[in-house]
């Protein structure tokens, strides 16, 4: 399920590194006489931010042991390694549920820390450093810091989203939200506009934790912005309702030699998806799988996008300018005639991250991948980037393999103060790339 060493999970950029294997959290780092080094967990960021050209990772995954887990509070305390679905293994037989959790359940925590990763319900719970109670910091020199959100340094805000620059995390403390099950009660509403999406969105935020929308990314003029929106909650613990298939999961067994994603597939594929539910509004009852990690059902699925990968841009835009920017991205992408499968949509709440360089803020998310095809793409995504520096908006680091340093600065104002925290002996290829 990791990527290769020398690349993340869009295939680009491709780099070398050196894989330093990390197997005991109470050792001192094994880092190299020489070079840089940057902690690695799964390998799902989608640009340059997990790598280290020239450098070292140090490889977390061994790290996965779980040190504690309280039924009763839902507290649990566990290496960086362990990824999410490790935790939901756990913890959702005993009624418990990841308070926040991104598009994949293979990411690891230390990883969703670093990245302060978000998910539909940012409108109720914030992004995941909320949810951190503890973390144990482990620094090149062979310190080791406990951290807590009431940490008077600035080291706990600067790692929350720092991006694994400020040391490798060893092991964390979260609190785990109480679920009556599996399953959630969906609401699917088809909507022919990007003036409906914001109105449902409004209306959905008081009422429902769950929000999300899925865009036709190629739909222009007074189409512009269609799509279906997506709301719900965890189901009442009496729900009926079938088990999840247990066949094998699908996969892409082999790289194809030119993209599966291409202007030939798209615009039928997004057309038939958005006329998929004949009702305009539909109601029905999802596993937690399938509503949170669709593409986890097919392994390896980044490599339906060819031999060159893809890039994704995902930014979030400010209030007063999101309906005006959105519109203008998805003009300039309609009119590309490039696109993606899932484009996402969603509102991000007002509560302030913890993070110093944490993405979500309040405003508009979107994000979208697009296949890798050169000159043409990158010059097409400096002009999105140009819509949301206008904008006054950021761009994710996360998902990010190519944004301009004068972006990240602009969008990242706290970078500086954050770069004082930054191990010495840390570093990234996304790093070096926006502040050199």
């Amino acid at each position: 399920m990791t990527p290769p060493a020398g690349q993340s999970w869009g295939r680009y950029p491709r780099v070398e590194q050196r894989l330093v294997p990390v197997f005991d959290r109470s050792a001192p780092l094994p880092i190299p006489g020489d070079g840089s080094v940057l902690p690695h967990g799964n390998g799902r960021s989608y640009g340059d931010s997990c790598l280290n050209p020239g450098g070292s990772l140090l490889v977390g995954t061994a790290l996965n042991r779980f040190i504690a887990f309280n039924p009763a509070t839902g507290v649990v305390r566990c290496e960086a390694g362990a990824t999410l679905a490790d935790i939901l293994d756990i913890a959702l037989p005993r009624g418990w549920f990841l308070p926040v959790t991104p598009g994949t359940r293979y990411a690891t925590v230390g990883g969703a820390i670093g990245n302060d990763v978000h998910g539909k319900n940012h409108h109720r719970a914030g992004s995941f450093g909320h949810h951190v109670l503890r973390l144990e910091l482990l620094r090149s020199d062979g310190s080791r810091r406990t951290l807590a959100p009431d940490d008077a340094s600035g080291l706990f805000a600067a790692t929350i989203g720092g991006l694994g620059l400020t040391g490798f995390i060893t092991w964390a403390e979260l609190q785990l939200r109480r679920v009556p099950g599996p399953w959630i009660e969906t609401e699917t509403i088809r909507f022919g506009s990007l003036d409906e999406f914001f109105s449902l969105s409004q209306a959905s935020a008081t009422d429902f934790e769950y929000t999300v929308a899925w865009i036709d990314c190629l739909a222009s003029g007074r189409r512009l912005g269609r799509g279906h929106f997506l709301r719900g909650d965890h189901a009442p613990g009496n729900v009926q309702a079938a088990t999840p298939s247990s066949a094998p999961r699908r996969s892409m067994p082999l790289v194809p030699p030119v993209s599966l994603v291409n202007r030939l597939t798209l615009r039928p594929f997004n057309t038939l998806y958005y006329w998929r539910q004949p009702a305009r509004h539909k109601r029905h009852f999802s596993h937690y799988q399938s509503y949170f990690y669709p593409l986890d059902g097919i392994n390896h699925w980044n490599r339906m996008y060819g031999p060159r990968g893809f890039l994704q841009h995902q930014c979030v835009l400010p209030p007063a300018n999101a309906r005006d920017a959105t519109a203008a991205l998805l003009r300039e992408i309609s009119r590309s005639g490039r696109g993606s499968f899932l484009a996402v949509l969603k509102e991000f709440g007002d509560l302030p991250s913890r993070g110093m360089l944490s993405f979500p803020r309040p405003g508009t998310t979107l994000a979208l991948d697009f296949p890798n095809d050169g000159p043409d793409l990158l010059r097409m995504l400096d002009r999105l980037d140009r819509i949301v520096m206008e904008a006054g908006g950021a761009v994710y680091a996360a998902k990010d393999a190519r944004m301009s340093g004068a972006l990240f600065r602009q969008a990242y104002p706290g970078w500086q103060a954050f770069s004082r925290f930054i191990d010495p002996r840390f570093s990234s290829g996304f790093w070096r790339r926006v502040t050199e």
